[in-house]
């Protein structure tokens, strides 16, 4: 029998994140896994959101519970304009939606800014879930030219001409998912006057900006341009993923369609939730917290320069992040990182490959470690296995390829 459902065109258009698929993979035992971009657990504060839980439930229990509005929060909204007001973007809390993970607020941006066929810029490589979220609202991406420090302004300046009526760029300025890079102030400041004189507005994504570990990234590129950007912001690394807690700071032409877009998604983020993190965090806690997992983080990242360094053959290229959470690893011509990764989960070790961070023309080669949720032990036992599954792959080539 025939089935009755005929699905929308939109759903054609959706795909399971290959990252999900790839940590299904490695809870097998004995996997080391720097797969997924999750950060440490043994950093979220168990004590103190069991107290803010038993706070509110003491205090506020029945309106914790209840029906919430759809923006969110007030004490949260404010706390939010403070911040980023830390980042020299001037913002009101009436300008601030409390958003069910910074995804929604990519889900959200694609709701009311994508058309079938518009055109929407991102940089070479991007975020997964970017992509994820504003493909089924049928835009045609555009691939921006981008370097160590992130898109190039040329390639924003040549938008008019190569994608005309394109609706965003979507720039990720700070420790970049996947490839870690942070652009400097000059760049982002070339890249914000590219932006004005072509008419692109920006939609900035910043859920690393407070891991740094040696100083903190300069000025978001939304308070060079806030009424031409969105920006969108997370608790998940800095608290945890768990509560499914982000905002978007979104200028006032916008606010009310992104507002009516969450309100049919989900009427609201769930209240308990933001009265939990706001307990929490009202009085300074992330001032004494995040520094601890900058310091984790950073042990984390040295070990792993340090492997690379020791045990990946010649020929693969990298940088070491100046904060973040991921390496972005370059193999050496020839080599297809979605290929080997069998041999590497048959090893012990995965990663994620890094052909589906390309709207465009992926690159076979590129493959993402996260450093954060093993220990330097582990991280140097992983990379040794990496570079032994590398070094085997290099020994097999070469026989296959002599006549």
């Amino acid at each position: 029998m025939s089935s009755p459902w005929t699905q929308a065109r939109r759903a054609a258009r959706m795909n399971p994140s290959i990252i999900r698929e790839i940590l299904k993979v490695t809870e097998k035992p004995g996997i080391l896994s720097m797969a997924g971009g999750l950060p440490s657990a043994d950093t979220f504060p168990v004590d103190a959101l069991k107290a803010a839980c038993d706070q509110v439930l003491s205090k506020n229990a029945k309106e914790a519970l209840q029906y919430a509005s759809s923006e969110g929060f007030a004490p949260l909204r404010e706390w939010v304009a403070a911040k980023v007001g830390t980042l020299g973007l001037n913002a009101r809390p009436d300008q601030v939606l409390i958003t069910s993970g910074s995804q929604q607020g990519l889900d959200l941006v694609g709701k009311i800014l994508c058309d079938a066929g518009a055109p929407v810029a991102v940089e070479t490589p991007t975020y997964l879930g970017a992509l994820q979220a504003f493909t089924p609202y049928e835009p045609i991406f555009t691939s921006l030219a981008s370097d160590e420090q992130g898109v190039r302004p040329e390639a924003i300046a040549a938008l008019p001409h190569d994608a005309p009526g394109t609706r965003f760029s979507y720039l990720l300025p700070n420790y970049q998912n996947p490839t870690g890079r942070v652009m400097s102030l000059a760049r982002r400041e070339a890249v914000v006057a590219a932006a004005q004189t072509a008419r692109v507005p920006i939609v900035e994504d910043n859920p690393y900006g407070d891991l740094w570990f040696d100083e903190p990234p300069p000025a978001s590129l939304s308070s060079l341009w806030p009424e031409g950007s969105i920006y969108l912001g997370s608790f998940s690394k800095v608290l945890t993923p768990g509560f499914r807690l982000g905002y978007i700071v979104a200028p006032d032409e916008l606010y009310p369609k992104l507002l009516q877009a969450k309100q049919a998604a989900d009427l609201h983020t769930p209240g308990f939730n933001q009265r939990v993190v706001h307990e929490v965090i009202k009085n300074g806690f992330l001032d004494q917290h995040v520094p601890k997992i900058r310091a984790r983080y950073k042990a984390n990242r040295d070990a792993m320069a340090a492997a690379l360094e020791q045990h990946l053959p010649a020929g693969c290229e990298w940088q070491s992040p100046a904060g973040g959470m991921f390496f972005w690893i370059r193999l050496p011509e020839g080599f297809d990182a979605m290929a080997l990764l069998p041999l590497a989960v048959e090893a012990g070790i995965a990663y994620v490959p890094g052909a589906a961070f390309y709207a465009h023309k992926p690159d076979p080669r590129s493959l993402r470690l996260s450093f954060v949720t093993l220990t330097p032990d582990l991280i140097t036992e992983g990379v040794a296995i990496l570079g032994r599954v590398l070094r085997e792959a290099l020994v097999e080539t070469a026989e296959t390829t002599t006549p």
